[in-house]
């Protein structure tokens, strides 16, 4: 990728009305600090009815109105968990605790996190078959750096016999990250996002990649918001939540 292909997070966000599901993971500006973001999105009362909110294992998912739960299958689930000092993982699904339950059981195996994900494949709501996206970090702390991967499970073209899965390696650089989500844009059915992780512009702390995702994204569907940063020097971790519903 040349220059050219360094996206703005809040012009992707602005002038898409339903990315869906959305995960960041990048470097901060001034190359200090490891930052997450994810985000959900709803159309449905149900999809809309949630909040994040933190634990002692992470971050979960939990219905704001139990009374307008109606399905709790694809939409309660741990989108974060920390798997000992130095790993993060952050999705969009149950596949959060796959990868987690993969790593515990063989914490010696190369590509766990592609492994983890092998046994799993979109999600069985047709007809869109929303894709599973995926994010691990690795933090050398020693050496104040880390690595991260992105992964998305999904549908041939919206065909549900065949699975593709794709995954990203990165290593990162101060003020790059990389982007992605479960939906091109909305639609009925809604299209499955393609391509590559879109590179962005990242800025220097959690409050401004909170900031700066909160106030883009669509505010009809907008649901809830969770940033994490990890200072490498130290090992200090912010956390930052916002639920649109309150």
């Amino acid at each position: 990728m040349s220059t050219n292909d360094i996206f703005q997070i809040n012009k992707l966000l602005s002038e898409n009305t339903y990315p869906g599901r959305g995960i960041i993971i990048g470097n901060s500006a001034d190359g200090k600090k490891a930052l997450i973001a994810y985000f959900i999105m709803g159309r449905s009362v149900n999809s809309r009815n949630r909040i994040f909110e933190e634990y002692d294992r992470g971050m979960r998912t939990k219905a704001f109105d139990e009374s307008k739960l109606s399905d709790p299958h694809l939409i309660i689930y741990n989108p974060y968990l920390k798997y000992g000092k130095n790993v993060d993982i952050i999705t969009n699904g149950d596949q959060t605790d796959t990868i987690y339950d993969f790593i515990k059981e063989n914490p010696d195996a190369k590509d766990n996190f592609e492994q983890a994900l092998a046994t799993r494949e979109f999600e069985d709501d047709a007809p869109n078959f929303t894709p599973r996206i995926s994010g691990i970090l690795h933090y050398s702390f020693p050496e104040k750096t880390f690595k991260y991967k992105l992964s998305i499970l999904k549908s041939t073209n919206g065909n549900p016999d065949a699975c593709q899965r794709f995954f990203y390696n990165y290593l990162p650089l101060a003020g790059i990250g990389h982007f992605i989500h479960t939906y091109k844009c909305d639609g009925n059915p809604i299209p499955s996002f393609c391509g590559e992780p879109e590179m962005v512009a990242m800025p220097n702390t959690a409050q401004e990649l909170a900031d700066i995702c909160w106030e883009n994204l669509n505010e009809d569907n907008k649901v809830s918001l969770y940033v994490r940063e990890t200072n490498l020097e130290t090992g200090e971790v912010k956390t930052i939540i916002i639920n649109k519903n309150k």
